[in-house]
């Protein structure tokens, strides 16, 4: 079976691909155009042919011939230089003539009268020599590159015997013995040619005709030194344009500069006249010479570190070869600034930071909410949203603040900025205020070089949660203050104010008006932030919603889970309404998501034995029973009722703080500082 490459997936490549295709003795081993979407390429593709933008992989396989159907010349010449000897190359408008000779078979003679004239024009722009003969061996064809190669004529060899015309022929014999003889090299006159034969056989496989294809290679000989040239500047153009993003240095198979571009120059401080005829190690501070080590060795460098110019910038180079065939031309370097990737990295590290702050993930549809106490905190959130006043979010802890200023956010036309949420109990005082308004360089030691901007700078255009807004020290507390009322913040160590563009959410569950009388919290921020507050009830305070909560909650730990679970039992949503719920919904969820782990894989619906908190037994009714509140404030009954949840949490846990404060859903730097607010030892 002949193997066969095509080069060229047009029109014409398309209908050569086409016709042998029907052919048992042709394999087409792969089809090559650098337009992706050649109807050639189409067509291969759909009848699993290999195809390529580049014919290279293809020569290095077993070919019998190559079908160039370009039309270019050049690359003509390119594949001529590069096939191997014994390959025989076609141009594409002779591989039409002779796959039409093939096809055609008996009425080869008839279609060759009736288009002699457009055949005529297609045989002589041929750069190879054809002539092929009929049963008789006659001359019916005999194409100008014939002509040439020959210096016969074809008016006067049409229709002679083939042996005539040609001394030494053996056209004559191939159609004797119907085998083809391939890659045949004789002598013709003053030249040397290269030459195919093959016979045309009809359906009895009998040969009525007979072809051949020759090729002076002595012209092909000569021009295969400037070929060489040529592609040798055309692969170290694009050696250099493929890279010109970054510092390039080029050397030549001797070791010594060839080219240089601007980048180079600028980040080795060198210029052409100090780089180009000198030797490669020219601008190398420390290290070893990539480019003698790759001359040497032949083989790519990758991610070396060296330093390089009189400024020993700390550099990373890939160098690879430039060879043109088997000969080694040179080598390219592609020259990376350390510094920069770790500027990038940072930015990268920066921006992934950004974006966990940045994520707004509730809406007001997230929030579960139907007794009237949570529908008018939701009607003034929603209030809000449509402005940019500073919202002041007030509730126990658990109680959904962070849910609300999420949703307030995102039914704002500040939605598509950026959201940033500040525990300001979870940084430590000597962090927070930089962390808040940024800080210069050389503000502190550490300080990162050309400072850093701060979170309400992060924030611009956007909202900014101040969680645990009772925790800030007092000297966070004035600058905040500075931020409400002038709509501009100075960074840590510097001097110049910077305009900021940033809606406040604050939210807290401390008792901001006795944090006043205690001069812990300043009042004139009090007022600014207390524009627009929104009290959120404790679940004690509505126990409706605790049904479509927990509704919500098996839902999600069904789907965490992978459970089946239903609902909960009469009994169990009982209990559940019968106690008092110091850590508000998040220890709702918690009591949800414990009682789902306990039950067995089968049961589908939470009863009483599953519903448990840690040191708490919920078949008692734990609700404060009804005190006297004669002559008593609000405030001071809220401190008797939270004295009294601490102290039973403490007793509970043996005295141990932290157990306590995860009983009572609070974190452990509130459960301090409630305790010595409330005088607890």
């Amino acid at each position: 079976m002949l193997r066969m490459l095509i080069v060229g997936a047009g029109r014409g490549g398309l209908l050569i691909a086409q016709a042998l295709g029907r052919q048992k003795e042709v394999q087409v081993v792969g089809m090559v155009d650098i337009i992706p979407d050649a109807p050639g390429l189409e067509y291969a593709r759909s009848h699993q042919i290999p195809t390529n933008h580049d014919y290279l992989p293809f020569l290095a396989q077993p070919l019998d011939f190559i079908i160039e159907s370009t039309g270019k010349k050049e690359v003509f010449l390119d594949l001529a230089m590069k096939k191997a000897p014994d390959v025989s190359l076609i141009a594409g408008d002779v591989a039409k003539v002779v796959l039409n000779l093939i096809l055609q078979q008996g009425r080869l003679t008839g279609e060759l009268r009736r288009s002699r004239q457009g055949l005529e024009m297609l045989l002589n722009a041929a750069y190879d020599g054809i002539v092929a003969v009929d049963r008789h061996g006659r001359i019916t064809l005999f194409n100008a590159a014939a002509e040439r190669m020959t210096g016969s004529d074809a008016k006067s060899a049409i229709g002679k015997p083939v042996q005539e015309v040609i001394p030494g022929t053996r056209l004559h014999l191939v159609l004797e013995t119907g085998q083809p003889e391939l890659h045949q090299v004789q002598s013709l006159g003053n030249i040397e040619i290269i030459a195919n034969r093959v016979p045309v056989l009809d359906k009895d496989h009998r040969p009525i005709a007979a072809i051949s294809v020759f090729r002076d290679v002595t012209e092909v000989r000569e021009l295969n030194s400037e070929v060489a040239k040529l592609k040798e500047t055309q692969t170290l153009l694009e050696a250099v344009i493929s890279s010109t993003q970054d510092a390039i240095s080029v050397v030549d198979a001797h070791g010594r500069g060839m080219m240089i571009n601007p980048a180079y120059t600028r980040l080795t401080g060198l210029s052409e006249k100090e780089v180009l005829g000198f030797p490669a190690e020219v601008d190398i501070a420390e290290g070893e010479s990539m480019h003698m080590l790759v001359l040497e060795t032949r083989k790519a460098v990758r991610n070396a570190k060296m330093k390089v110019g009189s400024k020993k910038r700390e550099v990373i180079v890939n160098v690879a070869p430039i060879l043109v065939g088997d000969e080694l031309k040179g080598s390219v370097a592609v020259i990376h600034d350390e510094s920069e990737l770790m500027a990038l990295a940072q930015e990268l590290e920066s921006a992934q930071k950004r974006l966990r702050k940045l994520e707004a993930k509730y809406t007001f549809e997230d929030i579960i909410g139907q007794s009237s106490a949570m529908i008018a905190a939701l009607d003034t959130a929603k209030q809000a949203a449509a402005t940019n006043a500073t919202v002041l979010l007030r509730g126990e802890s658990g109680s959904g603040k962070e849910l609300f200023a999420h949703a307030i956010h995102n039914a704002s036309e500040r939605c598509y900025n950026q959201f940033i949420r500040v525990n300001c109990a979870a940084i430590s005082d000597s962090l927070l205020e930089s962390e808040l308004f940024g800080y210069e360089e050389g503000a502190f030691t550490g300080a990162r070089k050309g400072g850093k901007k701060g979170l309400f700078e992060e924030a611009m255009h956007g909202t900014i949660f101040l969680d645990e807004i009772a925790e800030l020290s007092p000297g966070t507390q004035a600058k905040l203050l500075r931020v409400l009322q002038e709509k501009e913040i100075v960074r840590v160590g510097g001097t110049q104010s910077i305009s900021v563009d940033v809606r406040v959410i604050a939210a807290t569950h401390v008792n901001l008006e006795w944090a006043i009388n205690e001069k812990k919290f300043r009042e004139d921020l009090y007022y600014r932030l207390n524009m627009l507050p929104i009290v959120i009830p404790p679940l004690r305070y509505r126990r409706e919603d605790i049904e479509p909560l927990v509704d919500m909650f098996i839902e999600k730990y069904n789907h965490d889970y992978r459970r089946n679970v239903l609902g909960v039992t009469t009994a169990g949503m009982h209990r559940l309404h019968d106690y008092h719920w110091p850590g508000n919904v998040r220890e709702l969820e918690n009591v949800i998501g414990r009682a789902m782990i306990k039950l067995n894989y089968l049961d589908s619906m939470i009863d009483t034995q599953h519903i448990e908190v840690y040191g708490e037994n919920l078949t008692t009714n734990v609700v404060p029973a009804r005190t006297a509140m004669s002559g008593k404030k609000l405030t001071e009954v809220i401190n008797d009722a939270e004295k009294a949840a601490i102290l039973q949490a403490l007793e509970e846990c043996r005295g141990n703080r932290t157990e306590a404060a995860q009983q009572l859903g609070v974190s452990l730097r509130s459960f301090y500082y409630k305790m010595s607010r409330l005088g607890i030892s």
